[in-house]
């Protein structure tokens, strides 16, 4: 058997599976994370252990069996973020996670020293205060003691697989979520590291994810419940392995949404997708030989999140205000929501965006304003598709994973502003953990390759556009666009110094 672990923004998924990969238990673990005033999102990389070792210990216990039976441990985990470790392998501050965007000053200076356009071509990525790079130098400027410290910066599954095995390595696909990494050398980038004046030294060897890095040391085994010695594979990010949860190995499988947190589309390809306008990035595939071109929003399924929060709905309000949603209109009458909670990535990489309701009216009620979050989510993720579909990647449907598919009201309108059939997966809320336990059975030998992956997960259920309102939907998303131009200059001036 195998135990997979997805490191995600609000907790830790993980997963039990057979040496086909095929899932016979699941439960998360949450884990807090702390959000401040200037664009601070951090996590204490000690909640992911703590959440690894308590998944590990009640994933036996619901599946009633013993530790040693179990061949191997998988990791995915968030990407882009930082965690700074001492000479020790500890923690000297918090982790600063991928929606952290406090760093614009640094990215700003990288921008003076290596042109946007020379970034993309080498990174598959622009230069953004959300990528590891500029957090570190973010901290190396703003607190000095604490980067003095600092021997060491990975990311989230690497931290986890250095308390698992002693041994600290990231992968190919994690490395490329860093603005760090060449994609053309294959290896970290001496250009960028250098504009950075940061030594390549502080970050860990890369190497394939399918690596079995080490067995668990004993203080693993004790936490985890699991044999001391039992063999850890590496994995990657959690949006290369999401794509391996959805079955997107190759080009011919086709494109996928993720409704996480965060929310993106990707697809596999042979090269990187260099779109003109820069509104996607390309990460490389946990599969060698393959990229993951990729446009994520910063708050896709966070957005439902925050409005059902602030809204007080949990359970079964939280159910009831999405059948309310279903029932009443909001773009369809000029009410709009910008879902930049956290600053957007694609397509408009701006850290300055906020979120923000255009076209509130007196009889608005709570179902009006998550219809508007739902629509909203579904615009922006328009605007990323035909970051595809412009740059000949056909989009003719896309398979849906994460927790926002499991909502057949969210699923119903994304058809309807994507005009095209959306499919809700088997596996949906765990389609990274599972990517984890496909990418360890290759690395173990127990499956042949990657492509078993396509028989893990079926098609649960398909919702097809209306197609009446296709001329509606692309006139309601020109709205959506322009009201972005519009407060584009407004997000820079909006906060006036005392």
């Amino acid at each position: 058997m195998i135990v997979a672990h997805d490191l995600g923004t609000t907790g830790n998924k993980a997963s039990l599976h057979d040496e086909g990969g095929a899932t016979l238990a699941t439960l998360t673990v949450d884990y807090p994370t702390s959000f401040a005033a200037g664009g601070v999102a951090e996590q204490d990389p000690v909640h992911w252990w703590e959440a690894v070792g308590t998944a590990t210990r009640r994933l036996l216990e619901l599946a009633g069996v013993p530790g040693s039976a179990v061949t191997g441990v998988g990791l995915s985990g968030q990407m882009m973020g930082a965690v700074f470790l001492g000479a020790d392998h500890q923690p000297v501050r918090p982790a600063m996670i991928w929606a952290d965007h406090r760093s614009t000053a640094q990215a700003d200076r990288l921008l003076a020293e290596v042109s946007q356009d020379e970034a993309y071509r080498r990174l598959g990525h622009r230069i953004h205060p959300t990528y590891t790079l500029a957090k570190m130098m973010w901290v190396r400027d703003n607190e000095p003691d604490r980067w003095a410290r600092t021997r060491h910066v990975c990311v989230a599954k690497d931290y986890v697989v250095l308390r698992l095995t002693g041994i600290l390595v990231t992968d190919h696909s994690d490395a490329s979520g860093t603005d760090a990494y060449d994609q053309v050398a294959g290896d970290w980038s001496p250009l960028l590291l250098d504009a950075a004046a940061i030594d390549p030294g502080v970050l860990p060897p890369v190497v394939e994810s399918t690596t079995v890095v080490g067995g668990l040391t004993a203080a693993a085994a004790a936490h985890t419940g699991l044999q001391p010695g039992t063999p850890v594979v590496l994995g990657g990010g959690d949006g290369p392995m999401a794509a391996v949860g959805a079955g997107v190995i190759t080009p011919d499988d086709g494109a996928y949404v993720c409704l996480g947190s965060s929310s993106w589309i990707s697809a596999s390809s042979t090269r990187p997708l260099h779109d003109p306008a820069m509104r996607s990035m390309t990460f490389n595939h946990v599969v060698p030989g393959y990229f993951v071109p990729t446009a994520t929003m910063q708050a896709g399924g966070a957005s439902l999140s925050w409005v059902m929060g602030i809204l007080g709905a949990t359970g079964a309000g939280h159910d009831q205000l999405l059948l309310e949603a279903a029932k009443v209109p909001a773009a369809d009458e000029g009410l709009f929501f910008l879902p930049y909670l956290l600053g957007e990535r694609s397509p408009h990489w701006n850290a300055a965006a906020a979120g923000t309701f255009a076209g509130l009216q007196r009889h608005h009620a709570a179902g009006h304003l998550v219809r508007a979050v739902l629509e909203g989510v579904a615009f922006n993720l328009r605007t990323c598709i035909s970051a595809f579909t412009e740059n000949g990647i056909p989009v003719e449907s896309l398979d849906v994973i994460g927790g926002g598919a499991t909502s057949d009201v969210w699923m119903q309108v994304l058809a309807d502003v994507w005009q095209v059939p959306v499919r809700r997966r088997s596996i949906v809320a765990e389609a990274n953990s599972l990517g984890a336990a496909v990418t360890a059975a290759v690395g173990l030998g127990l499956v042949a390759d990657f492509g078993v992956a396509r028989s893990l997960s079926t098609t649960t259920a398909e919702f097809l556009p209306d197609t009446a309102r296709g001329e509606l939907s692309r006139r309601q998303h020109e709205v959506f666009l322009d009201a972005y131009d519009r407060l584009e200059p407004w997000f820079d001036r909006r906060r006036v110094a005392p």
